[in-house]
C-alpha cells in the first residue's frame, strides 16, 4: 500500500510534466518549395525565377549568354565545344563529403538555366538518403536537354560525383555533354595575381561580391546529417542560399570572362595579363596584345617580369631584334637579378653582331649584380665561363 508521501510525488510529477513538443513542420513548408513526384518517388523542389537584369555582385546576369563559348571553351581546354548559350546548364551540388566515391550522395543539386527573358533557379533537394532515385530522375531531364553544363571545379567533383549516383541507379549519364569548368579559365586569369582561385575569393575580388552570414562550406554535410535525426529543416535554409549564390556566381562568372575576351574596358594590369593568358592557346596575337596593354598599364613585379620575357621571346622567333632587346633591357633592369635577360643580351651581341666586347660588357655587368644580389653558386659559373669565352674570342679577333 502506499504511503501519502508516494502519492504526492505522483501528483507532483504528473503537474509539472512538460506539454508535448509541437509537430515539426513540413520541410516544403519551411524551405519554401513543393513536392514533385517523379514516378521514382517525390522530391522536394524550390524554384526561384529571375530577370536578366538582375545583378550579382557588380554584374547583370544576362551578359553570360551573350558571351563567346566558343572561344571560351577552346580557352579553358573543354573536352567539347560547349553550344548554344542559351541552353547552356548551371550546376552546383551540395554533398555529404568532400571524399567522392560510392559513399558521398549529392543531397541538394542546384541547376539554374534560361527560360525565355528570365533565370530559372531549381534546387532539388532529398529529404531522406532513400529519396535518390526521386532526385536523379527529376534531374536527368535537365540534363538531357542541355546545350552544355557550366560549374566550378565541376572537372574534379560535381560532375564524377553524379555520375557514379546515376551508375549505381542504373541511369544512363548524358557523357557527351559539353562541359566548361570556370576553375581552369579562373586558374589562368587569375591564378598569378590572387591569393587563391576559391569561387568565394573570385566573388569578393572579381565580381564585387561580399555575402552576408553565409554558411561554410564545411559545416554544409553535418548541417545535413542534423536535418536527418532531427527533422527541423529551418537551419537548410542558409544551405539553400548558400547554393543558390553559387549558381548565380556560375553566371556571373561567365559573363565577367565573355566581357574580358570580347572588350578590355576596366580590366586592371594584373587582369590584362590574365586574359592574355587565357588567350594563348587560343590567339597568340591577342595574347601579345593584352600582355602589352598591361604592361602600359603599370604592370610591376614577378609577373611583368614573365610578361617581358614571353614577349621577349616571340619577338626574338619573329626575329624583330630591335623589339626584343628593348624588353631585354627592361627585364634586366628589375629589382631582383635575373640572369635570363643578360643571357640574351648577352648572345644577341655575340652571336647576331658579332660585337664581343659589347657581350662581354653585357656579362661583366650582369657578374657584378649577380655578386651583389647573392645568386646562386652555378649561376655565377655559368657568367663566368661565358665570360672568359667572349675575351678569348675578343682576342682572336
Amino acid at each position: 500500500m502506499q504511503s501519502l508521501d508516494d502519492l504526492r510525488r505522483v501528483i507532483r510529477r504528473l503537474e509539472t510534466r512538460r506539454p508535448p513538443r509541437p509537430a515539426t513542420p513540413p520541410v516544403h513548408d519551411v524551405l519554401g518549395g513543393e513536392l514533385h513526384d517523379t514516378g521514382a518517388g517525390q522530391v522536394l523542389v524550390v524554384r526561384r525565377e529571375l530577370p536578366l537584369s538582375h545583378r550579382h555582385g557588380s554584374h547583370a546576369l544576362g551578359v553570360a549568354f551573350e558571351a563567346p563559348l566558343g572561344l571560351l571553351s577552346a580557352a579553358a581546354r573543354a573536352t567539347a565545344p560547349v553550344g548554344d548559350a542559351r541552353g547552356l546548364l548551371f550546376l552546383d551540388t551540395e554533398t555529404t563529403g568532400l571524399a567522392g566515391g560510392t559513399g558521398t550522395y549529392a543531397f541538394l543539386v542546384g541547376a539554374g538555366w534560361l527560360e525565355g527573358d528570365r533565370l530559372v533557379l531549381a534546387q532539388y533537394f532529398m529529404r531522406d538518403l532513400d529519396e535518390e532515385p526521386a532526385l536523379l530522375a527529376a534531374l536527368a531531364p535537365v540534363l538531357e536537354r542541355a546545350s552544355g553544363v557550366v560549374t566550378f571545379n565541376g572537372a574534379g567533383f560535381d560532375l564524377p560525383l553524379l555520375e557514379t549516383r546515376f551508375v549505381l541507379a542504373r541511369r544512363p549519364w548524358p557523357g557527351l555533354l559539353p562541359h566548361l569548368d570556370l576553375l581552369r579559365p579562373a586558374r589562368r586569369v587569375f591564378g598569378p595575381s590572387l591569393a587563391d582561385c576559391r569561387l568565394g575569393t573570385l566573388e569578393r575580388e572579381v565580381l564585387g561580391l561580399a555575402r552576408d552570414d553565409d554558411v561554410p562550406g564545411a559545416l554544409i554535410p553535418s548541417l545535413y546529417f542534423d536535418f536527418l535525426r532531427t527533422r527541423r529543416a529551418a537551419p537548410l535554409a542558409r544551405v539553400f542560399e548558400h547554393n543558390r549564390q553559387d549558381v548565380l556566381s556560375l553566371v556571373a562568372l561567365l559573363g565577367w570572362f565573355g566581357c574580358a575576351l570580347e572588350r578590355h574596358e576596366g580590366l586592371g594590369a594584373a587582369e590584362l595579363a590574365g586574359v592574355g593568358r587565357l588567350w594563348e592557346p587560343v590567339d597568340a596575337e591577342r595574347a601579345r596584345a593584352c600582355y602589352r596593354a598591361a604592361l602600359a598599364a603599370g604592370l610591376a613585379g614577378a609577373l611583368a617580369q614573365r610578361v617581358r620575357l614571353g614577349l621577349a621571346a616571340w619577338e626574338k622567333r619573329a626575329a624583330r631584334w630591335e623589339a626584343a632587346c628593348a624588353l631585354w633591357e627592361e627585364a634586366a633592369r628589375h629589382a631582383a637579378f635575373d640572369p635570363r635577360p643578360w643571357e640574351e643580351l648577352a648572345k644577341f651581341h655575340e652571336h647576331r653582331r658579332r660585337d664581343f666586347t659589347r657581350a662581354r660588357g653585357v656579362v661583366e655587368r650582369a657578374l657584378v649584380l649577380a655578386r651583389a644580389g647573392g645568386t646562386p653558386g652555378p649561376v655565377l659559373d655559368a657568367l663566368g665561363h661565358r665570360l672568359e669565352r667572349l675575351r678569348r674570342r675578343a682576342q682572336r679577333t
